[in-house]
């Protein structure tokens, strides 16, 4: 490291840079999530051309006299200038008022009503700033006598909570795990600089990329999420690896660090083109959503990753002796002695059963799996949020008021074949009001032309049952067809509700092949790089078994409710993007512990020739810092299960659990076990095949078995 002060000076200066840079630039949030070919964008489209005042996001302020009726004249004067208030904002198209003729916006004791307040975007598109100025205004009118609270999208979206918390308590936990685990504050604050140095570049290209990449709002935090874990664990890896090596040379840093570039780094650049690649994989899937939120995510990832590889190595030459004092012994015998012993001996008791191992394993993270073959997949609505948040106030007051279903009405985009037919327009709204599960219709409104109308309806279940989901569907196939055959006019389903129908229904069915093109690319990569046709296959099925018995965990808990408690969640569904980025991100960490665990395996057996011998001591020596590295990811994510935020509390509690299976359960476990009863055949490859694959190590060649 000849040049190490240019290349810490080099990374610090870049990264204060783009991060500078980027916060004067600043971030531009995706302006658009789009469903192509899906009913609820036809109906979007629809609006959007000839009725653009319907065709952004319809919100609820929701009003409730805790002394008497709203119709008191108190209670009226206020509504009013609550309601004039709001509609004079910014971004605001309109605002239905709760005593317009013909709304039914009063509930029948008086008490409750609720406003609609049209915006011009949808609520992904409305600046942030624009939802408050609206909360602001509507929460003016509040008064001893008079409640209010504010529902629906836009405003579910402005009241997100943000990270900062989480964020501290992960990194907090993180620093202790490594100190328990290195014992030298030194060691410990190497991974954690390294990984958030990365971090700031890459939530700075982040930004950056944000305008040329259309990227969700949580984009950011995701990647932030999933960078600092990687970040710590690839730094956690090369560290480990230089203290070993420093122990095995006798103390010469310059080699130490050589050598665990040469090993270790080159297995953690491996795994990290794996995790870009299963991230980059939800490019398939079509939806603009899930893509903005993959390439960020993957930015960070190969920041970090970068940060590893080369300022981490620059750092390690002055602090190296500090980090990894040698031992007396020295040479071969030092490198023997510093195996740790506890994970030599657990290795030896998985040898000695290998096959009940493999069998309890494997019956273990099935029964943990079993419960994902119940996942639902839907949106969960505002009935889960939690109890102070002025969403969650709102829907519960509707649903006392009005039934649950006002919660999620669907908007229906009707295009008439004849200016002001109105004919048509009673036909669809008596054959809606006739339609079980319906609960009532608001009265049409036309455009200026009278050529297209939108029609809201109000199911009389909540937006995330199960029974609204077949609602709409049952609508699109047999309520609206007579009608268009008969009228010849166009209807199409939309709203919030209906395009969450339509979000699960396409990541459903795009998931085999997201699935299958992550696998199918990261077997290639493995068979290039072990030369071996069982690992791929090894890998798959148990890097599935873990994403299997996390989303199990996952459904038990937020699903049926099982310990519900300890998270804060009511029984529910699961968000339709959990399954895919949960097997996005948990492929790919696990592919970081496959490859670091098979590089130093394959390391052993390519030095040894024995299989069983080169199990022993690839896992003795990798099983405490990948037992370390999966607690600092458990830390992390666990952080986030306990945020208080459903989305987030599921997506936290799915990776936490991952990592924690994965770590303990597959690696230090079954796969040890599989590996053992196979032996020489797990490296086993067709010589026709070995001869058209290309050449692509990730270990140095071997030395040969010193003599003991």
């Amino acid at each position: 490291m000849a040049h190490r002060r240019t290349v810490v000076v080099a990374w610090i200066v870049a990264a204060i840079g783009i991060f500078v840079v980027s916060n004067a630039v600043g971030k531009k949030t995706a302006s658009s999530f789009t469903l192509p070919g899906t009913n609820s964008q036809q109906a979007v489209d629809l609006l959007q051309s000839r009725f653009p005042a319907q065709a952004g996001d319809a919100d609820q302020i929701v009003f409730h006299a805790k002394a008497g009726r709203l119709t008191d004249r108190a209670d009226r004067a206020a509504v009013a200038a609550a309601v004039a208030r709001v509609a004079g904002l910014p971004h605001v198209t309109s605002v239905t008022s709760p005593f317009a003729a013909g709304q039914h916006a009063i509930s029948r004791d008086g008490t409750i009503g609720f406003a609609t307040v049209n915006f011009d975007q949808r609520a992904n598109a409305l600046p942030k700033a624009a939802v408050d100025r609206v909360i602001s205004a509507a929460q003016s009118a509040r008064s001893a006598r008079l409640d209010v609270e504010l529902g629906g999208q836009a405003i579910e979206q402005a009241q997100q909570a943000p990270l900062g918390f989480a964020t501290v308590v992960g990194i907090a936990a993180a620093i202790v795990i490594l100190l328990i685990s290195f014992g030298s504050f030194s060691a410990m604050v190497l991974p954690i600089a390294t990984a958030l140095l990365g971090l700031v570049a890459g939530l700075g290209v982040i930004n950056l990329a944000s305008h040329v990449v259309d990227m969700p709002s949580f984009a950011s935090e995701l990647a932030l999420m999933i960078g600092l874990g990687v970040g710590v664990d690839y730094a956690l890896f090369i560290v480990s690896r230089f203290r070993e090596d420093f122990r095995y040379n006798g103390g010469e840093v310059p080699r130490a660090i050589e050598a665990a570039i040469n090993t270790s780094g080159r297995a953690v650049l491996f795994a990290g083109a794996t995790v870009v690649i299963a991230l980059l994989g939800m490019l398939a899937l079509g939806v603009s959503l899930l893509s903005g939120a993959a390439v960020a995510a993957a930015i960070a990832v190969v920041l970090v990753l970068a940060a590893s590889l080369t300022m981490l190595p620059a750092l390690l030459t002055p602090v190296g002796p500090r980090i990894a004092r040698p031992r007396r012994s020295g040479g071969p015998a030092g490198a023997e002695d510093s195996r740790p012993g506890f994970w030599l001996r657990w290795v030896q008791r998985v040898q000695r059963r290998p096959a009940l191992t493999a069998i309890a394993a494997t019956a273990v993270m099935l029964a943990l799996a079993a419960p994902a073959l119940g996942l639902r997949l839907a949106s969960s609505d505002a009935g889960n949020d939690p109890a102070g948040q002025t969403t969650r106030k709102a829907y519960d007051l509707l649903a006392k008021g009005f039934g649950p279903g006002v919660n999620g009405p669907l908007q229906l985009a009707v295009a008439l074949p004849r200016p002001h037919d109105s004919a048509a327009l009673g036909e669809l709204t008596g054959a809606l009001s006739r339609t079980p599960g319906i609960a009532s219709v608001a009265p049409p409104r036309l455009n200026a032309t009278g050529t297209t109308a939108a029609v809201v309806a109000y199911p009389a279940t909540s937006p995330q049952s199960a029974q609204t989901s077949s609602l709409v569907t049952r609508i699109r196939d047999s309520v609206i067809p007579p009608i268009e055959r008969s009228t010849a006019s166009r209807v199409y389903v939309g709203g919030a509700t209906a395009a969450q129908v339509d979000f699960s229904h396409v990541l459903s069915s795009k998931l085999p092949l997201f699935v299958g093109i992550v696998i199918a690319l990261a077997a290639v990569l493995l068979l290039i790089v072990f030369r071996s046709l069982v690992i791929p296959v090894q890998a798959a099925l148990m890097n599935l078994l873990s994403i299997g018995a996390s989303l199990g965990i996952v459904q038990a808990v937020f699903e049926r409710g099982w310990l519900g408690g300890l998270f804060g969640a009511q029984a529910g569904p699961i968000d339709a993007f959990i399954p895919v980025f949960a097997f996005a991100i948990v492929f790919g960490l696990s592919m970081d512990y496959e490859v670091f665990l098979i590089s130093r395996v394959h390391e052993e057996w390519q030095a040894r020739g024995d299989a069983r011998a080169a199990i022993k001591e690839g896992l003795a020596r990798t099983g405490r810092v990948i037992t370390a590295a999966a607690a600092v990811m458990v830390a992390v994510f666990g952080a986030f299960a306990i945020s208080g935020d459903r989305v987030l509390a599921m997506f936290g509690l799915a990776m936490a659990s991952a990592v924690f299976l994965d770590a303990l359960v597959v690696r230090m476990l079954l796969l040890p076990a599989v590996l053992h009863l196979l032996g020489r055949t797990t490296w086993t490859l067709p010589r026709w095949l070995d001869r058209r694959l290309p050449r692509v190590a990730i270990e140095p060649e071997p030395e040969p078995a010193p003599a003991f």
